[in-house]
């Protein structure tokens, strides 16, 4: 496979997953273990910035309302009040991510770790077949429980949206807000994570076998498909089937134990 027709493949692997509660680095360590595909440094980030940018742009409204809100120190207003809550959210995650990161990423490098925790994912959004609306705003508690389930996902095989939206829906809250409040939520632990990982191996940003022209072919792969996702996602959410994709979960999870077991990987 050429560089180029691999930063395509990985850009859009990176853009449909990312998103959808199926695991973007699952999918990605699959890549890695089954089929070779490497991820150079410098083009993971470049795919998560594009993917970002799609967050940003499809919540653009919101996100000028919260940064309008933050910069007058308004927090009374519908989302002003929302930055104490991504506050409240993040702090979990911050913790988890920056005090045991190394500590998980070692611990589940091997795919089958991966398998386990796609089996997992799925019991998450399989549990949201009981959850009720009941909830007309995220609170408090939520908010920090999302953020517990966010910092969790850096395991392999554990979905970010996934669990996130899963913890709302099973407490209650409706569709609508959990889907918002789950991305919104997302802005500051990516900005986090990639400052992080830029801090930690600068040096290996240089050593990519990808140029210039396939980084921005990926990302551009990244953000036309993130985007799609999103409204895909968006539209099974409204329709109250979100735990459909549990199913894909524990095929996946299922398919690649089985596949070590017999010694296949």
């Amino acid at each position: 496979m050429n560089e180029l027709l691999k930063a395509v493949v990985l850009g859009v692997i990176q853009g449909f997953t990312e998103w959808l509660p199926i695991s973007s680095t699952g999918h990605l360590k699959i890549c890695e273990n089954v089929l070779g595909l490497k991820v150079p440094l410098v083009f993971d980030v470049a795919l998560h910035v594009g993917t970002l940018a799609v967050v940003l742009a499809f919540f653009r409204s919101d996100v000028a309302a919260i940064l309008k809100a933050l910069a007058n120190l308004n927090f009374k207003t519908e989302h002003g009040k929302l930055i104490p809550l991504i506050v409240v959210g993040m702090l979990p995650t911050a913790v988890i991510g920056w005090l045991f990161y190394k500590f998980l990423e070692h611990i589940f490098q091997e795919l089958s770790t991966t398998a386990l925790a796609f089996v997992v994912c799925g019991l998450f959004l399989w549990l949201t077949k009981i959850g009720r609306e009941r909830l007309a705003d995220v609170r408090y508690r939520e908010a920090f429980l999302m953020g517990v389930a966010q910092g969790l996902a850096v395991v392999p095989g554990l979905s970010r949206s996934g669990l996130t939206i899963a913890v709302a829906l099973v407490l209650g809250v409706k569709r609508e807000k959990a889907f918002k409040f789950s991305f919104l939520l997302s802005v500051p632990a990516v900005v986090g994570a990639l400052s992080l990982t830029l801090y930690e191996e600068y040096s290996a940003l240089f050593t990519s076998t990808f140029g210039f022209f396939e980084i921005s072919a990926g990302a551009v792969a990244a953000m036309t498909v993130g985007y799609l996702a999103l409204k895909l996602l968006w539209k099974i959410l409204a329709n109250g089937k979100f735990y459909l994709f549990a199913i894909y979960c524990w095929l996946l999870g299922i398919s690649l134990l089985t596949a070590i077991f017999y010694g296949v990987f």
